[in-house]
């Protein structure tokens, strides 16, 4: 049974989407991944730069592969969320070496590779192959919670209601599927935002429950932590200091680069936690895949 929406959505769709990279009929499924990659909690005009320098550098996961990791994190530069860069690097290393160098189709082997939750395999599996499958982003979460449930924001973590009531609006056709999937994550990113949404240039606004109970609020969600003096802040101004040097940075430099010897400490022990960083027992450091010496001890 085709959706009450579909129609509705994919004209709207046709007429505003977003002339993007991955989405090109001729995106090649590794350009998909990474934009799948990049995507997460980055905004797109951050994100379009990024991947078209990405793909220049490395057009084939074998060709990530055969960097190391710390090329990853430096080329990923100050795109947010530095660990995506170690995933992917270690997602294109598995491609190679378990799937002869191709972004493999079947859902079940995305999800094996590093980096690569239930969203983005199906997206990938979606976008790059035609696969019938739910991708619920926070866009499509969105639209389809104010759509069809008459609530303004949906849950902060997706539920299997949410992906069953995805799932019964795909169309039968995998490739129409993908189509209507991005098309909702469109509307999503466009015209039903988080705040400000613009339901007068809504297609299905007349079906809308949520405009049919004069648009509740949602219950008020607790704002992010200050960034300025905080640990995510500290981390970054010691990553950037890595990616910034060839080897090993003293301990002296570091310091430098912040002056709270605790917080920095600490932000350091999670930067080797998350995979970016390498610690040596004179207090030095180094990226990840980056190891300036064989003589260092290494502490984690």
């Amino acid at each position: 049974m085709t959706s009450p929406y579909e129609a509705a959505v994919l004209h709207w769709y046709a007429s505003n989407a977003r002339d993007l990279p991955w989405r090109n009929p001729d995106a090649t499924p590794w350009s998909i991944m990474v934009s799948e990659f990049m995507l997460q909690q980055t905004p797109v005009s951050r994100v379009l730069p990024a991947h078209a320098a990405w793909l220049a550098r490395w057009p084939l996961p074998a060709a990530l592969a055969e960097a190391s990791p710390a090329d990853a994190i430096r080329q990923w530069d100050r795109l947010g969320y530095p660990r995506r860069a170690v995933r992917l690097h270690a997602a294109a290393s598995l491609i190679v070496s378990q799937h002869d160098g191709q972004v493999p189709a079947a859902i079940e082997a995305l999800r094996e590779l590093p980096g690569v939750g239930s969203y983005t395999a199906a997206a990938i599996a979606s976008f790059a192959f035609g696969g019938r499958h739910a991708v619920l982003d926070t866009n499509v979460r969105r639209v389809l919670t104010r759509l069809i449930r008459g609530e303004g924001l949906p849950p902060r973590a997706p539920t299997a209601a949410e992906l069953r009531l995805a799932e019964s609006l795909l169309p039968r056709d995998g490739g129409q599927a993908a189509r209507w999937s991005v098309a909702v994550m469109e509307l999503g990113a466009l015209v039903c935002t988080a705040t400000r949404p613009r339901c007068t240039s809504c297609p299905v606004a007349a079906q809308c429950a949520w405009l049919r109970l004069d648009r509740p609020p949602s219950p008020p969600r607790p704002g992010q932590a200050a960034y300025h003096g905080s640990d995510r802040q500290c981390r970054g101004a010691l990553l950037a200091v890595l990616r910034s040097a060839a080897g090993a940075v003293p301990a002296g430099r570091l310091a430098v680069a912040w002056h709270d010897s605790a917080q920095r400490t600490r932000a350091l022990a999670a930067l080797v936690s998350d995979g970016l960083a390498i610690r040596y027992d004179d207090g030095s450091a180094a990226l990840a895949g980056d190891d300036p010496s064989a003589t260092r001890g290494a502490v984690g």
